[in-house]
């Protein structure tokens, strides 16, 4: 779990870097709605990416065989879960909605680049040294008979 973290922290700091700038940009464009609207998108998109990640990683973990259709799952539930956020704040005068929308687009972008570039600069084994030995009798994992 303790990687999970590392790992998603590495990937909300940029996007929190990105948010940071975007209220920055937010403020001065529309005011404080405007870094209001910048701040809420970003918040978004680390909460809904966190959750789907750290979801995915446990899938990954521990039931391997399910992991590309809950990634798919997941993916659809985060689409349907932002439809629904966005359509229960669609008449809000709390922020500017146009900043919003920028900077959760802006959100995402970063999110997803940030993530590509570290997963292609990950050294992820694709071969398992230790498959041998588990499927084996009597090895490491294998059932014994006794």
């Amino acid at each position: 779990m303790q990687s999970d973290m590392r790992e998603l922290l590495r990937i909300a700091a940029p996007t929190a870097a990105v948010g940071a700038i975007a209220t920055l940009v937010g403020g001065l464009v529309a005011g404080g709605e405007g870094a209001i609207g910048a701040a809420i998108g970003c918040v978004v998109v680390i909460v809904f990416m966190a959750l789907g990640l750290l979801a995915l990683n446990w899938v990954g973990k521990t039931m391997p065989h399910l992991f590309q259709g809950m990634g798919l799952m997941v993916y659809s539930a985060q689409l349907v879960l932002l439809l629904v956020f966005i359509l229960s704040i669609r008449n809000t005068s709390l922020f500017d909605l146009r900043i919003f929308a920028l900077s959760l687009v802006a959100a995402v972008v970063t999110w997803i680049t940030t993530q590509a570039v570290l997963h292609a600069r990950s050294k992820t084994p694709y071969v398992d040294p230790d498959a041998d030995t588990r499927n084996r009798p009597g090895g490491a994992g294998g059932e014994r008979d006794e």
